[in-house]
């Protein structure tokens, strides 16, 4: 899988992502564990191998706000803290059972000294991660909250059915209950 998701990014040779996945650490994280916390350091980078995450935050009222789900074949990290070294301002929880393959910031920097590659796929993945960041935020301003659960069971039907409700609901900036009504409406 690691490979696979290195692969599409035609920016390693086969013989580079097999010598630096060797660098990859296994890390196995039970349900509601965490990835990272708010208020900690993010040192390292994940790639999902298996489970679901979700992307949280405390609101100053207290309340629980996931604003983002992570998905096997995909890399984790909470970002603005991986690459500024400030505290999380968001907590990373494992949704279900998972397994993460780990590479450390030393690493990461290390690699970049001494492959220009590194960087060119890190910029790729700041400028995806600025893609997502612009698509949700025109998403939570143009899109009703049955538009934004049809996007999520089209992108990711195996998934959708495995999550919360009470954490997809606030993901989609609803109640419980108008989820339901929604998951009612579309299920015909």
């Amino acid at each position: 899988m690691v490979h696979e998701y290195f692969r599409s990014f035609n920016l390693f040779s086969e013989h580079e992502i097999e010598e630096f996945s060797k660098l990859f650490e296994l890390r196995k994280l039970k349900k509601n564990d965490y990835f990272v916390q708010e208020g900690e350091r993010c040192k390292e980078v994940g790639f999902i191998k298996s489970g679901i995450f979700r992307s949280f935050y405390i609101s100053d009222e207290g309340k629980d706000m996931t604003y983002c789900f992570r998905f096997p074949n995909t890399m984790i990290a909470a970002y603005s803290s991986f690459i500024s070294g400030c505290p999380s301002k968001e907590s990373m929880q494992a949704i279900h059972d998972a397994e993460l393959l780990i590479l450390k910031k030393e690493t990461v920097d290390t690699l970049i000294k001494n492959d220009f590659n590194w960087t060119r796929f890190l910029k790729a993945i700041a400028e995806q991660e600025y893609l997502e960041l612009e698509r949700r935020f025109f998403q939570l301003q143009r899109d009703t909250a049955t538009q934004r659960y049809m996007e999520l069971l089209e992108n990711y039907p195996d998934y959708i059915q495995k999550i919360p409700l009470q954490y997809l609901a606030s993901y989609l900036g609803i109640t419980q209950r108008h989820l339901s009504r929604i998951r009612k409406e579309v299920s015909f």
